[in-house]
């Protein structure tokens, strides 16, 4: 059985609460109910489920790795990873 995230508004740029109602809805849980530092894992994020939000996330311009967002699985700090690859992948803004 697949795990299908619904699909966000073609203009719906990447952003924390962007990522935060797209792990809502792969969990089935409200996006209130998600707080920047709980653990997503403890929420019932597994791998497969993350490779998906990956892939969708890399679809929406962000340049990042399943294993970067595996070494600590809170939105906030993914937040930060897909800030920097936003950054980096803009055109004419110096790479920090």
């Amino acid at each position: 059985m697949s795990q299908a995230i619904p699909s966000a508004p073609p203009d719906s740029a990447l952003s924390l609460e962007r990522l935060r109602a797209d792990v809502a809805a792969i969990l089935h849980e409200d996006p209130t109910e998600i707080l920047d530092d709980d653990n997503l894992i403890d929420l019932g994020l597994d791998s497969i489920r993350a490779m998906a939000l990956v892939t969708r996330w890399r679809e929406a311009g962000a340049d990042i790795e399943f294993a970067e967002l595996a070494e600590r699985a809170e939105l906030a700090h993914w937040w930060r990873l897909i800030e920097r690859s936003l950054a980096r992948n803009r055109p004419g803004e110096a790479a920090e």
